[in-house]
């Protein structure tokens, strides 16, 4: 039999070679990709290495850079501090008319709007059943002033009928009871008689208040002013009463205008009666009124610590009404020179409020006690000298110590 065993042909009649060779193009592959992959490693790290060393240049960079800010010499004022605060206005005088006679409205002269003078007559009020008091009182004081004659005259008989009887008795005529009898009858008569004078004096006293009441029958105007508001109508039924009597006008004076401010506590002292003052009125914007403080309250309100403060206004072309809401620029003297920096060197973080100095191309951070803030300038009151030079706009993350280079302002630099 044949062996077949030995090398076997393939189609073309070739042998398939040794196994070595058979395994060479495996092992070549390998060694190529791990050829490649440690390129790629070799690569990556090296790219790491520069970024590294380009973030180390930059923090070393920046580590050292000294920033470029721009610097401004602090101001000190002693000019009166603006102050402006919210305003009411209303009217120098102002009251509400109340009937002080029981009656019905039988005439009303005038209307919301009306201009009236003291001592005009604004309405009448009926009142039948008063002017019939007052005739009846009259009545009773002329009986009072003939009972006051008749008592009179029996004072007068008794005082004589009993000169007589002690003339009697002191001859022996008359008995001493009789005597005392018409002794004690002319005490009687010389009280009634007193009596009768009081009664006379009491009831003239009704008439008066009655004739007072019935003058009140015609309503009048306390003082120059308009009449602002009418509850009454001609026919109204109108009652007087203390505690619940008809409200018939409202009256203001409008000629003159008091403006209610309410000062705050750190400038309460520094306002004094006679100051100027100007006045605004948003619906106006180019017009300004002129006041002056006129009076305060001398203490401040305990709940919000201010002082209520009046400015009196001249409003004779009537431009002004009372009611409207305004704003009160006030001149406050300073008691001492402030200092004020612009709000753009303020800086705000959770220490407060503070400020970058520049000392010799050093930081140096100053905590601020504010005294006050318009937005566009800020008043400190301590943290701050004189001589400084504070930073504007500082940098962010500016800490102190921190090392700059400074230029002057324009204005500054135009100035030089």
């Amino acid at each position: 039999m044949p062996d077949h065993s030995g090398p076997t042909a393939d189609a073309t009649g070739q042998s398939g070679g040794p196994p070595q060779t058979r395994r060479r193009g495996p092992l070549i592959f390998a060694w190529g990709v791990v050829i490649v992959v440690a390129g790629l490693v070799g690569y990556g790290a090296w790219g790491q290495a520069q970024r590294r060393t380009a973030a180390l240049e930059t923090l070393r960079q920046q580590e050292n850079m000294v920033p470029h800010v721009r610097t401004a010499a602090v101001k000190v004022t002693d000019a009166p501090r603006m102050l402006n605060l919210p305003g009411n206005i209303e009217a120098f005088d102002s009251a509400i008319i109340y009937a002080r006679a029981t009656g019905y409205i039988a005439k009303r002269n005038v209307d919301i709007g009306s201009k009236v003078h003291a001592g005009d007559v604004l309405a009448v009020i009926a009142a039948p059943d008063l002017d019939q008091q007052l005739a009846q009182a009259r009545a009773q004081l002329v009986q009072m002033q003939a009972a006051i004659g008749q008592a009179h005259a029996n004072m007068e008989l008794a005082q004589r009928t009993n000169a007589r009887t002690v003339q009697m008795v002191q001859q022996g005529w008359q008995s001493k009871q009789q005597g005392d009898t018409d002794r004690f009858t002319y005490v009687a008569q010389d009280a009634a008689l007193k009596v009768a004078e009081a009664n006379y004096k009491a009831q003239k006293a009704e008439v008066s208040r009655l004739e007072k009441l019935t003058g009140f029958e015609k309503v009048v105007a306390p003082f120059n002013g308009v009449i602002s508001q009418r509850q009454i109508d001609v026919g109204s039924l109108v009652t007087a009463n203390v505690s619940s009597g008809t409200a018939l006008f409202s009256i203001v004076r409008s000629d003159v205008l008091r403006i209610q401010v309410y000062v705050p506590q750190d400038t309460a002292l520094d306002i004094k009666d006679g100051q100027s003052a100007e006045v605004r009125v948003p619906e106006m914007p180019n017009r300004v009124f002129h006041g002056t403080v006129a009076r305060n309250a001398t203490a401040l309100q305990p709940g919000t610590r201010t002082l209520l403060t009046e400015v009196d206004v001249n409003n004779s072309n009537e431009t002004l009404l009372p009611g409207l809401y305004c704003t009160v620029q006030l001149a406050v003297p300073r008691r001492h020179p402030v200092i004020t920096v612009p709000s753009q060197a303020v800086i705000f973080n959770k220490d407060g409020l503070s400020a970058a100095v520049d000392e010799d191309g050093m930081v140096r951070l100053r905590h601020l006690d504010v005294l006050a803030d318009d937005g566009a300038e800020v008043e400190v009151r301590a943290g701050l000298n004189p001589t400084d030079r504070i930073i504007l706009n500082p940098p962010i993350g500016v800490t102190d110590g921190m090392h700059v280079s400074s230029t002057n302002t324009p204005e500054e630099a135009r100035a030089e």
